[in-house]
This record gives C-alpha cells, sequence and structure tokens, in this order.
C-alpha cells in the first residue's frame, strides 16, 4: 500500500510536470495563434480565481483578510514573476526559462541575508555564490555577452523570491484560500487594466491553448499545496528542483528546443545542487522570521 509520504512525494513531482507543461503549451501555441503572454498570465489567473471560489463556496468557507499590505505584496510580486516567466519562454528557450524560474530559493537565501538577521547563514551565502555561476552559464553560454530574451527567465526568479518572502509571512495571518483567492483575483484585475488590449474573446483554438495552459498550471498549484502537507519541507523544495532537470531533458522533444550545451548542463546541475543544499541547510535553520 502507498504510503501518505509516496503520494506526497509524487503530487509533488507531478506538480513542477505541471508547471514546466504549461510551458510548453505557450510554445506549442505560438506558431498557429496570437496569444500574447499577458493574455496567457490573465487567463491562468482568471481561471484560478473560479476554482477558488467555487472550492470556498462548496466548503463554506469565508474570504478572511487581516494584513493586506502582505496580500498585495504576495500579489504583485507573484504577477510580475509569472509574466516574466512567460515571457521568458515566449522569446528564449523554454529549458533555460524554467532552469532560471527555479532560481528563487537561491534570491530568497540572499533576500534573507539583508532582511532577516536570525537567517543570515555564511555557509549558504557560499552556497548561493557557486549557484550564480551555474546562473552566468545559462545566461552566457560561451561567451561574455548575455543573451537578452534570459534576463526575463532570471527576472521571473528574482520576482518569484520576493513572492515566496511574502506568502511565508503572509501564512502567518492568512489561510491558503484567502491567499490564493486576493492572488487570483487582485492579480487578474491587474492584467486586464495594464493589458487590456492584448485581451479579446478567443476561437475554439485559442481557448484550447488558453484553458489547456492554464488549467494545468492551476492543477500544478494545488498538487504542490497538497503535496506539502504529507512531506517535509526539505523533501518537497528538492523534488521541487527537479524541474530544472525535466526541462533540460525534455525541452529537446517536446519543443524542438536546442539541447543545453555543457556550459548550460553544468549551469543547471549548479542551480540544482544548490537548491538542495540550500533545502538541507533550512531544514536545521529556524523558520522564516
Amino acid at each position: 500500500m502507498i504510503s501518505r509520504q509516496t503520494f506526497g512525494w509524487f503530487a509533488i513531482f507531478c506538480s513542477g510536470f505541471c508547471f514546466y507543461m504549461a510551458t510548453v503549451i505557450i510554445r506549442w501555441a505560438e506558431p498557429v495563434t496570437d496569444i500574447e503572454t499577458s493574455y496567457f498570465v490573465f487567463f491562468r489567473f482568471s481561471l484560478g480565481f473560479v476554482v477558488v471560489c467555487t472550492t470556498m463556496f462548496i466548503r463554506k468557507q469565508r474570504f478572511k483578510p487581516v494584513r493586506y499590505h502582505y496580500l498585495i505584496g504576495r500579489t504583485i510580486s507573484n504577477t510580475v514573476a509569472v509574466f516574466c516567466f512567460f515571457k521568458a519562454i515566449e522569446t528564449g528557450s523554454v529549458a533555460e526559462a524554467n532552469i532560471l524560474n527555479m532560481t528563487y530559493p537561491l534570491f530568497v537565501a540572499l533576500f534573507s541575508w539583508f532582511i532577516i538577521r536570525q537567517q543570515r547563514d555564511p555557509i549558504a551565502l557560499m552556497i548561493v555564490g557557486v549557484a550564480f555561476a551555474g546562473i552566468w552559464m545559462i545566461l552566457s553560454p560561451g561567451d561574455i555577452a548575455i543573451g537578452k530574451n534570459n534576463l526575463w527567465g532570471l527576472a521571473s526568479g528574482i520576482t518569484a523570491a520576493a513572492a515566496m518572502i511574502y506568502l511565508n509571512i503572509s501564512r502567518r495571518y492568512h489561510d491558503s484560500q484567502t491567499i490564493l483567492f486576493f492572488m487570483f483575483g487582485l492579480g487578474s484585475l491587474i492584467i486586464l487594466l495594464l493589458f487590456h488590449r492584448s485581451i479579446f474573446w478567443p476561437d475554439k483554438q485559442e481557448f484550447f491553448f488558453l484553458f489547456a495552459c492554464s488549467a494545468v498550471g492551476v492543477l500544478g498549484q494545488y498538487l504542490l499545496t497538497f503535496g506539502f502537507l504529507y512531506v517535509t519541507a526539505v523533501e518537497g523544495s528538492i523534488i521541487s528542483s527537479s524541474r530544472i532537470l525535466l526541462a533540460a531533458i525534455l525541452g529537446p522533444i517536446l519543443v524542438a528546443d536546442p539541447s543545453l550545451t555543457l556550459s548550460g548542463w553544468c549551469g543547471a546541475l549548479l542551480i540544482f545542487a544548490a537548491n538542495t543544499s540550500l533545502a538541507l541547510r533550512k531544514s536545521k535553520a529556524r523558520p522564516l522570521q
């Protein structure tokens, strides 16, 4: 009989696969549709908002905001992170976009050094320094010039780190449904206000890509939340980082991305190893303050 821990591992791995498949669907849509990045983000948030509202209605839960500034901070940083992530896929390699997006644990450790005195870990800072060598290998394979398209991916990692810090703090005051309700609802509104010209009534083919991308993304979010109920934070973080390896291996197969160079593979493995090391060190440290 499958244990709860094993089921949790599987759920988190599947969440990473769902997040990766959402990016693959965006790439598949590019040759046959004119859907812009902002529309994918808007549709994903809108679908997430509908799902959250439906589950809250079924469970008879109420929206219970307490600290609005944490909810707003989480929403804005997450919205920017998702937009930059999807933009990285639109303009560059799906594999490199996913790998650079998964640098967020490194930036969480870096930001925590300056923001949270209790979490100043010199060894963790050294790990981040080594990982930045991996980031450079992804950004600048084989030459000194940085690939500008990959800066979107790096920006998604940086802003996702801010979103994770806000999420960690916000969880002290709000339940998950309240956070998701605010994040999806306000996020949809922000995208609508800023990019309303990119949003239109889709035909059947466009709707298929929009819905498929959004559905697997929202499913990934719920699988991740569910999986963390049965595994430790360390186990979850390490398994989540497997998206780095998934992206590197499946990119050439699913979206005809060029295979990573030797430099790119070294960079991906350095980032994966750094994420794993930071997760293990975090298990011995105090919770985020």
